[in-house]
């Protein structure tokens, strides 16, 4: 019967009881998504600069 309240819940069934569950170990970001954070903390005209050159690449590779 907790299962099926934890779904209807949106928690975990540790969550429910009150058991607080060990954080599942993270490995290293991938080198995309540490990038993506390195954009985001740049101003806004660089990002922007950015994502212009992304924009070229990508319609440039869908043409070959």
């Amino acid at each position: 019967m907790v299962p099926p309240l934890a779904r209807t819940l949106g928690m975990s069934i540790e969550e429910l009881v009150g058991e607080q569950s060990s954080p599942a170990k993270r490995g290293p970001a991938p080198k995309l998504q540490q990038q993506m954070e390195r954009i985001q903390r740049l101003p806004r005209a660089k990002q922007r600069f950015i994502m212009d050159i992304i924009e070229t690449v990508l319609h440039q590779g869908g043409k070959a």
